[in-house]
């Protein structure tokens, strides 16, 4: 199935297959592919930055549920159910995001550009931590890796990614974004 261009319905399918994930994870301390992380830590990340982003540069504010450490499967779906409802509501299509760094987009552009695309990516960072299904939408890894080639100055320069990673010439997208990302698309966690 292939993602909508909608944002709220992209943000529908992605975050849906990473609650899939998260409801399937059945260690939260198993090690994850980014160094330093475990399972928790994946789930922390994607609920504790986007509140920060979009209350500075929206005003919007999500709703809190309990902490990554106390339940991460509920912390997400909290999390999870806040973003989508955002994205749901006819009123945001005319609120605008606005940051330095990025300029002025509307809200529903950015949370599309940096957080859904950043749940897609770290769905894989979950899966392979808990040894679930790791595979990923092939075009949308072929249309991210084709969107952050053109940024990868900006990008290496963010820190936000580490260095890329060698893959085989003939890989397919999924192994190539994940390369670009700075993953080893071969890890194991052993």
């Amino acid at each position: 199935m292939a993602l909508s261009d909608r944002p709220s319905e992209r943000h529908r399918q992605v975050a849906g297959l990473f609650t899939d994930r998260v409801r399937g994870t059945r260690s939260w301390d198993a090690p994850a592919p980014v160094d330093g992380w475990n399972a928790r830590d994946v789930v922390r990340h994607l609920t504790e930055w986007l509140p920060g982003f979009l209350a500075s540069g929206a005003d919007l504010e999500l709703p809190h549920g309990p902490s990554v450490d106390e339940d991460p499967v509920a912390a997400w779906q909290v999390h999870c159910d806040g973003v989508q409802a955002l994205l749901d509501t006819p009123e945001t299509a005319h609120r605008q995001f606005v940051n330095r760094h990025v300029g002025t987009l509307p809200v529903e552009a950015a949370i599309d550009r940096f957080y859904t695309a950043d749940v897609f990516m770290h769905t894989w960072d979950l899966s392979r931590a808990t040894g679930q299904d790791d595979r990923l939408d092939p075009g949308f890894c072929a249309r991210l890796l084709g969107q952050m080639e053109l940024m990868e100055q900006a990008i290496r320069s963010s820190g936000q990614y580490g260095a890329p990673v060698e893959v085989p010439g003939d890989a397919d997208a999924q192994t190539r974004l994940l390369g670009f990302i700075g993953r080893d698309p071969f890890w194991s966690g052993r």
